[in-house]
């Protein structure tokens, strides 16, 4: 019997083709056409994983992004895991405006006092994007990391530069608390935009888990524009396997717009 193990972070490379059906996303392929093939991908993955007798964890987030003299958009989003891999399948909607498929992967290796996590991520419009992110340490440790993407269209649902580099410390507090601090900053577009991250999270037990991320963001929204800023206060709370999230960000992208973002789902 064929082995499909994926033990390499950079055979994610390899379903590539089986995603974007040899680059036909850009030419001949409609949006439908183009989400069935997200998901035999997706579908593509989970089989690989089943010869292996691995188990799949899934995670369903469905989500609402609304502010003044702004459409309302919905992103969906499909996040699956197995072992030290990670695949996931998105559809952001504007309607009228701005529509947006992806798809990604994610490998998690883990060492003695040492995490490093690639990534790969493709999405119609010709998008493709990738990262590589690190911390160093367990009870004190660091937080390196770097993002390039071609430049192409794409909404960014990270609300970060992705073409950056990320640096930061954060630590492990008693009684389950975790405290982070870390800023993210384009390194590539000449923007001076940088994001300043405060993370807190608490687990008081195995089935529930409480986050608040501050952050402070300034910038330009392309290079030779006037410098924007704002502040972003994000909520999320996780019962058993149902979770929520609420957001306020100012400047929402160094846009001049404010947004609010709701989101629920359900871990399965």
């Amino acid at each position: 019997m064929t082995d499909y193990r994926v033990d390499n972070p950079f055979c994610a490379i390899a379903l590539i083709p089986v995603v974007f059906g040899q680059k036909q996303v850009e030419t001949s392929m409609n949006k439908v056409k183009f989400f069935i093939t997200l998901a035999l991908g997706f579908w593509t993955f989970a089989s690989m994983a089943q010869r292996q007798e691995s188990t799949w964890a899934f995670k369903f987030t469905p989500s609402v992004y609304a502010g003044p003299q702004q459409t309302t958009a919905t992103d969906l989003n499909l996040r699956g895991n197995t072992g030290q891999h990670t695949l996931w399948l998105g559809q952001y909607t504007r309607p009228g405006e701005f529509q947006q498929a992806r798809t990604g992967y994610e490998f998690n290796a883990k060492f003695p006092g040492f995490q490093l996590t690639p990534s790969v991520q493709v999405a119609s419009r010709g998008f493709w994007g990738g990262s590589l992110n690190a911390t160093v340490g367990e009870t004190v440790f660091g937080i390196l990391g770097l993002g390039r993407t071609n430049l192409k269209d794409y909404y960014n649902l990270n609300f970060d530069p992705n073409d950056a580099l990320t640096f930061g410390v954060g630590g492990q507090l008693p009684n389950s608390h975790q405290l982070s601090l870390f800023k993210i900053k384009d390194n590539r577009l000449h923007t001076d935009q940088e994001v300043t991250h405060l993370v807190w999270r608490h687990r008081p037990d195995a089935h529930h888990r409480w986050t608040v991320d501050l952050s402070y963001k300034q910038g330009r929204p392309r290079q030779g524009l006037a410098m924007v800023q704002g502040h972003a206060l994000s909520l999320g709370y996780d019962h058993h396997d149902v979770f929520f999230k609420i957001a306020k960000d100012q400047k929402v992208n160094f846009s001049d717009v404010d947004q609010w973002r709701v989101a629920a789902g359900w871990r399965f």
